[in-house]
């Protein structure tokens, strides 16, 4: 077919191709050996017909795995990685799309042709040449890790191949959480469903039936469970306000205004509804559910032996201020945190219009190490909403100064390491204890939320007494975000790797295939279990098992990218010696496969 000019094909796709037309016969050989895997393409005869045609094995783009005879050109120009290259390549080495169609081809351009079942396509492709003597790797490999991120690791012997074992059980732990369910038989007080949630499985113990008391918090009963929505199929945090018929809806105006907050710091409020699924008129808060968070009050405040050093201590008959480590007292550094999240999240609030009102140890989530989350927000201005009042946002201003009063015993409870120091007879005493063993910045801090005011405070007022230890926090985060990044990065190859043998699984020693019991054994597929054998069925001198990590991941590596290297595939009889190309076994591997997926799409 002649080229048309005005066909889309003839549109060039700048920077975000990957094709090698443009690379000019000069950069041609030295990049070769570098990047190209067709073993044609460096030679004379065939690097200025169509270098773009194909990166794999074969002739013709209809040998590649990525192109079929019923897609176009132009989406699989964009389909492909980019060359590394072409990003340290000036931008003004294009030409604009007028000229790569109406005129003759610039220097470094070249006009590309492809054949694609039967329809031989022309394009003009502008992308820039690489440079000259740079060589990159022609698959993918395992890095090093970046240096800023291997000096702060604490432990030398860190898998090289899999991330961090504290963060895995981490997150092994968050996992096995969410997927918990409850046996009906055993507990047949939850429901099976509630509203559309199932799956329920209670987060706290649940109280007795015949329960009169009721909690401190809020003034009714409650009970908490991890659900799964069935509109979305996501697992949702279910607290459950015992006994409570809502009579008025107006309340719904401050749900939709807490719905609208999202913070890093704050539990996100998605939806209040009422249900009878419990056998009683029931009020039920919806929330973000965090697997594997406890409270501040089980994890500061649990320990009935970290009070001995506030209570039993004889004030005025010691030699001197007792280091923190020996007091049983948190560390400095660790409390900032923790009022640098929290006045973040007030901030978030205030800055709403409203108010928290559970600023309390038990409403104070800890994911992690340090991660803090204020939950249960919204749950007073529920139930605690007066009909009577034309405004409802006339009594936040006052809430918002009874939450900095909150936060300052939180923070106060935390120096003390105890409950009992924020109780009014112990006050002089825990500040006290405050001044021997903190700095005065964080005693300023604890008397500026605890004293009253004559005007109205802001949480914005405690920022300079946070001062620069919010730069400590902001590095410690990002230096966090580092460490987490550089896991992630290991886990993208395993996963491209994992998804490789799943393939490669898929065809090895299958049974039988269009009722052929020897499909397995004959033809390309016979390739690939010889291939099979090369990864794990190595043997040494003496016979006994070769195994080699390195090795494995090596050839995986070099088979997804079809790579012109040669190895040498030995029968188990060692009978006969196949020297193939990793691209030859990748358009095998690819044929293969594909021929699987047409069997089970019911195409053969």
């Amino acid at each position: 077919q002649t080229p048309n000019p005005s066909a889309s094909e003839f549109v060039p796709k700048g920077g975000s191709t990957s094709r090698l037309s443009s690379v000019s016969q000069s950069s041609m050989s030295a990049f070769s050996q570098a990047l190209f895997s067709h073993p044609s393409m460096g030679s004379p005869a065939t690097a200025g017909l169509a270098p773009g045609m194909s990166l794999s094995a074969g002739s013709s783009p209809l040998h590649s795995p990525k192109i079929t005879p019923h897609t176009s050109p132009a989406p699989r120009r964009r389909s492909h990685t980019p060359n590394p290259a072409n990003y340290m390549v000036p931008t003004s080495a294009s030409a604009s799309v007028a000229n790569a169609v109406s005129q003759p081809p610039s220097t470094g351009q070249v006009i590309q042709k492809e054949t694609v079942g039967g329809t031989t396509y022309f394009y003009t492709d502008t992308t820039p040449a690489p440079l000259t003597g740079m060589v990159f790797p022609n698959y993918h490999i395992y890095h090093p890790a970046a240096p800023h991120v291997a000096y702060m690791q604490p432990k030398a012997n860190a898998p090289s191949f899999f991330m961090a074992d504290e963060l895995r059980q981490e997150l092994i732990n968050r996992h096995l959480i969410t997927m918990a369910q409850v046996d009906q038989a055993d507990i047949p007080a939850v429901p099976a469903e509630v509203d559309s949630y199932h799956s329920l499985f209670p987060l706290e113990p649940l109280p007795p039936p015949n329960r009169i008391q009721k909690t401190s918090n809020f003034g009714y009963i409650t009970s908490c469970y991890k659900a799964v929505n069935s509109k979305d199929d996501l697992p949702y945090c279910l607290r459950r306000i015992h006994g409570f018929r809502l009579v008025n809806t107006k309340c719904m105006v401050l749900v939709d205004m807490w719905k609208k907050i999202q913070h890093s710091n704050i539990v996100t409020l998605r939806e209040v509804f009422t249900t009878k699924a419990f056998g009683e008129h029931s009020l039920v808060f919806a929330y973000d559910f965090h697997a594997g968070g406890e409270t501040m009050m089980s994890r500061h405040f649990n320990d009935p032996s970290a009070d001995a050093y506030f209570t039993k201590r004889k004030w005025g008959q010691h030699d001197g201020p007792l280091p923190r480590q020996h007091a049983g007292l948190l560390p400095e550094s660790l409390i900032w945190a923790y009022i640098v999240q929290l006045s973040s999240a007030l901030r978030t609030i205030h800055t709403a219009g409203l108010a928290c009102r559970v600023m309390d140890p038990t409403k104070i989530l800890v994911t992690g190490k340090t991660r803090l989350r204020v939950n249960c927000v919204g749950i007073f201005d529920v139930l605690t909403f007066d009909n009577s009042q034309n405004n409802p946002l006339a009594l936040m201003a006052q809430f918002q100064q009874a939450d900095l009063i909150s936060l300052g015993k939180v923070v106060l409870a935390l120096a003390c390491n105890s409950l009992s120091g924020i109780q009014r007879e112990n006050l002089q005493k825990a500040m006290e204890l405050v001044t021997i063993n903190y700095s005065s910045d964080l005693k300023n801090l604890i008397l500026y939320l605890l004293t009253d005011q004559n005007r109205l405070r802001s949480v914005n007022d405690i920022m300079p007494m946070i001062g620069a230890r919010f730069y400590t926090q902001l590095d410690a985060a990002q230096m966090r975000n580092d460490v987490i990044e550089e896991d992630l990065a290991k886990e993208v190859q395993n996963g491209r790797l994992f998804r490789l043998l799943a393939k490669l699984g898929t065809i090895n020693e299958r049974p039988e295939f269009q009722k052929d019991p020897t499909w397995s054994e004959t033809g390309d597929r016979y390739l690939l279990k010889l291939f099979r054998d090369h990864l794990f069925h190595q043997v040494t001198e003496a016979g006994t098992p070769w195994i080699d990590l390195s090795h494995i991941i090596s050839c995986l590596n070099k088979l997804d990218a079809g790579v012109p290297e040669k190895i040498s595939l030995i029968s188990r009889d060692e009978k006969s010696v196949l020297v193939v190309t990793y691209s030859d076994l990748k358009r095998c591997f690819e044929n293969t496969f594909q021929e699987l997926i047409a069997a089970a799409n019911g195409q053969l």
